[in-house]
């Protein structure tokens, strides 16, 4: 199919680098690269490992290393490191299965999370993990600002600036100087992205001197005391004397344990849940390589290796790092200067300089990275107009409005004004992403999809698992308010589009588990084991033309009972003379007008020379295993001129008619083949109803319910006797247990749930004998003992009985006279009902009495209204428990 690969949208969404190029240009649907897509040029080290190191330091290097190790101490802040890097370990064994199954393109987790789980569950976390990277931006952006007055602030304890402290400090200030640097992120951004793109192998380059600068310093520097003041409250200035002892086994004694105390700069006491929502703001980055397939030379190759390189790396530092602080400095210095490698470092303008663009790297790699994702969302109209601008570009292919959007977000989350506040919400925001693409990697793996099959192998559904739970129990741990009402917006932003977002062409993964499982379950359905009192209605409704069968086809999806129903058709035609099976494109058409009807069906359509053998076919093939159609239902052959049904309700009306154009086909259908239908159904064990005057019942989709104006509640009546047989009048064969069962049955759906039942019982009163009397006692106790609740209504029928042969007894045909009195008697007694139950004798052996039949029927049920003809042949009624 052509169509087979293609997107919800063909546009392109573009890499989170900021590159101007489509990144989606190059599909694999044709195999050719378009000329306006960017070439695959990007390598291992310069595509997956720079970007994702970049990501991971940022901020938390600099200016929280020291701060973990001083709260939590060295084992407690190991610990916190390897259960950080423990759970992403588990993500990025999914993020390279799912990434190495296809290129990733634009928009990173929710590219992935989308185009693996479907739009619902891509939409929703899509917009968490941009939320995530939102508030990730105004993390790095404070943490800048934090080290900016760390050296040009001015001392809290002083009014007058001295040296290079010439700014002054406050919320207020913090707020400005924030939104300054914020400002030229979006300026970047804005007009030159590209130039961050390249740019990053340098700032990669001063990172890193800037760390080797930390490593050395121990080695050249000589221990020290410092002065540290802080203000607290009103002007309440406290002043500490901490000291740096170089290398020394007492400062490592003393710095091995946890000592959570106040942070200086929220004033909170610390614990090992806050503490590690700081420290797991450093392992949000792992994404970024991922990110970049669209332009990486060999992305299955480059992703897996460069991330767990890149991952490998980052934790040696963090290790090394912190064996190296609670080595060399006290406790006291630890917690009350953020700034502490600047303190302890033989050069620090060098540290600050790499203080300064690793968070200004990570403030626009997220801005850019979150407009990205918010472009994704919005090309894809996942929620509609309110992020319909963000799919705006520029003449080069920037998205400004989506960066401005991200810009807006992001200038709101600085009010935040500290850190460490909001770094809570960015990790549950995070680990909330983490376990959504675990997830994908999860159902992708169960559904056992024969087209997954990513190239990196090293991971299992144990290690999925295992990710999901992890992120989720560290969610809680950290803040169980921020993962409670994360997860409840998750689920409002699910409904959400689970009812408004339009079909993809991505796939389902809920289709393929279903699938899974359905086919587990139908294997374990063994109909050997099926008993009667677990009985339900599995129909066959056989359709020629749904223009004028649809109030049947909403009747009987009352009347199945949670059972199968499957609308069935047949189209006359030879295949061997057709160039295409005409039958394969109207499924859609089928499938449409179940959704427009609101009926739980399924469709099966068949090709065949006739509608008796395609009847025969769809009876026997329909359903598997154990669900398969024990109840045929049919149309009543008439010759009432059909209404069509699409053009009184206004679901049909409004919308585009077109499609119902290809519905039905014209009627080949003669009374013998008819009969001989019914005569089928019967042999095959299969209990048959004729549905007639349907059509007179009001369109559900109106919202019309079944009271009359007049405050009486409508009535289901049932007449249990063979009406064409009065002297084989019994009412506990199978057929008239039968016709009572499908009475209660409908009496129990919710539309006819207020309906009262009523069966008919015709006796010849006139007789001699009073043994009708005691017939009608043995029948109320057979309803009791079966519990249905029914008003029984005696009829006398005595003079319609003796009119059953008419004036010659001999005959063999039921007279005129009788059938038309057996008409009236039923039109006198349920001219008020809703429907009517009547039981439909066995159609005759021979074909050259079917249209005799079938003319009985006609005159039987004229004018009745809705009525439902019953042969039943399924014993269904059960006393026992």
């Amino acid at each position: 199919m052509a169509n087979e690969h293609s997107p919800l949208l063909v546009h392109g969404v573009y890499s989170m680098m900021g590159d101007a190029e489509d990144s989606r240009g190059g599909s694999a649907v044709t195999g050719e690269a378009s000329p306006k897509s960017n070439p695959r040029k990007l390598n291992t080290f310069f595509g997956v490992m720079v970007p994702t190191i970049l990501s991971m330091f940022s901020i938390v290097l600099f200016l929280r290393t020291g701060f973990v190790v001083g709260h939590a101490g060295l084992l407690h802040g190991l610990l916190m490191l390897c259960v950080a890097y423990f759970i992403i370990s588990l993500t990025i064994l999914s993020i390279c299965a799912i990434s190495t199954n296809g290129a990733v393109e634009g928009g990173g987790a929710y590219f992935m999370i989308s185009r693996s789980l479907g739009p619902e569950f891509g939409g929703s976390i899509g917009l968490m993990f941009y939320l995530a990277k939102v508030c990730a931006c105004g993390v790095y952006v404070l943490g800048l600002v934090e080290a900016i007055l760390d050296i040009f602030g001015k001392d809290p304890g002083s009014a007058v600036s001295q040296g290079l402290r010439v700014l002054p400090q406050g919320y207020w200030y913090t707020v400005l100087y924030s939104s300054l640097v914020l400002l030229l992120c979006l300026v970047v951004c804005l007009v030159g992205a590209h130039i961050y793109a390249k740019a990053s192998f340098i700032i990669l380059l001063v990172v890193t001197m800037s760390l080797i600068s930390i490593i050395i310093s121990p080695l050249i520097l000589s221990p020290q005391r410092f002065n540290i003041t802080h203000t607290y409250g009103n002007n309440h200035t406290v002043t500490v004397n901490p000291s740096y002892t170089g290398f020394n086994g007492t400062t490592l004694k003393n710095n091995l344990g946890p000592q959570y105390s106040l942070d200086y700069s929220t004033n909170t006491m610390m614990s090992f849940a806050t503490v590690f929502a700081v420290m797991f703001t450093s392992c949000t980055g792992i994404m970024a390589g991922a990110n970049m397939s669209g332009e990486l030379k060999n992305p299955s190759e480059s992703i897996p290796k460069g991330t767990i390189i890149a991952v490998s790396y980052t934790f040696t530092v963090y290790v090394l790092l912190f064996l190296l602080l609670s080595s060399t400095c006290d406790r006291l210095l630890l917690i009350n200067d953020y700034a502490v490698f600047q303190r302890v470092s033989v050069w620090p303008p060098f540290v600050m300089i790499g203080v300064y663009c690793a968070s200004l790297s990570a403030a626009m790699c997220s801005m850019i990275g979150a407009s990205r994702i918010l472009h994704a969302l919005a090309l894809d109209q996942l929620f509609g107009l309110p992020l319909a601008p963000a799919a705006v570009t520029s003449s080069s292919g920037n998205p400004w409005v989506s960066v401005l959007y991200t810009w807006g977000l992001v200038q709101c989350t600085l009010f935040a004004g500290q850190l460490n506040v909001i770094a809570g919400i960015v990790t549950v925001f995070y680990l909330l992403a983490y376990a959504a693409v675990d997830l994908a990697c999860l159902a992708l793996e169960w559904a056992s999809a024969p087209n997954f099959r990513p190239t990196f192998q090293f991971f299992s559904w144990h290690t999925c698992l295992l990710g999901i739970v992890s992120c989720v129990v560290m969610m809680f741990v950290i803040n169980p308010v921020y993962s409670s009402a994360s997860i409840v917006l998750l689920l409002l932003l699910l409904l959400f589009l689970h009812y408004h977002s339009p079909t993809s062409s991505w796939g389902y993964i809920s289709q393929a588990l279903i699938f899974h499982q359905v086919r587990k379950y139908l294997l374990m359905l063994d109909s050997r084991k099926d008993h009667v009192k677990f009985w339900r209605p599995q129909v066959l409704l056989m359709v020629a033309n749904p223009r004028s069968s649809c109030q049947l086809i909403c009747f009987v999806n009352q009347l199945k009972k949670g059972g199968l129903f499957i609308l069935g058709h047949v189209q006359i035609g030879d295949l061997d003379v057709l160039p295409a099976d005409p039958v394969q494109p109207q499924y859609n058409f089928w499938l449409s007008l179940v959704d427009k009807l609101g009926v739980k069906a399924f469709v099966d359509l068949t090709l065949s020379p006739s509608v008796r053998q395609g009847t025969q076919h769809l009876l026997r093939i329909t359903g598997l295993g154990g669900m398969k159609p024990n109840t045929l239902v049919l149309g009543f052959y008439d010759n009432c001129y059909p209404e069509d049904y699409f053009l009184q309700d206004p679901v049909f009306c409004e919308g585009d008619r077109g499609e119902g154009d290809n519905f039905g086909s014209p009627r080949a259908l003669q009374p013998e083949e008819y009969v001989s239908i019914i005569h089928d159904a019967i042999k095959m064990g299969k209990n048959v109803c004729l549905g007639r005057y349907f059509f007179q019942l009001p369109p559900e989709s109106k919202g019309v319910t079944y009271i009359r104006g007049n405050d009486n509640v409508d009535t289901i009546d049932v007449w249990p006797t063979n009406l064409l047989s009065p002297g084989s009048a019994s009412y506990a064969d199978v057929s008239s247990l039968f016709l009572l069962q499908m009475a209660c049955v409908l009496n129990m759906a919710n539309r006819w749930r207020r309906a009262s039942l009523r069966i008919f019982v015709c006796v010849a009163s006139e007789s001699g004998d009073q043994g009708w009397l005691a017939n009608e006692e043995q029948f109320r106790e057979l309803l009791g003992m079966l519990r249905i609740r029914a008003a029984i209504k005696i009829v006398a029928w005595d003079n319609v009985a003796r009119m059953f042969r008419g004036p010659n007894s001999e005959s063999q045909k039921v007279s005129e006279d009788f059938l038309c009195a057996v008409n009236t008697l039923l039109r006198e007694h349920s001219s008020t009902a809703a429907v009517r139950f009547l039981y439909l004798p066995h159609p005759p052996s021979s074909s050259e009495l079917s249209q005799q039949y079938l003319t009985q029927l006609d005159t039987l049920t004229r004018d009745l209204g809705p009525t439902l003809l019953i042969h039943g042949v399924t014993p269904v009624t059960c006393t026992e428990l």
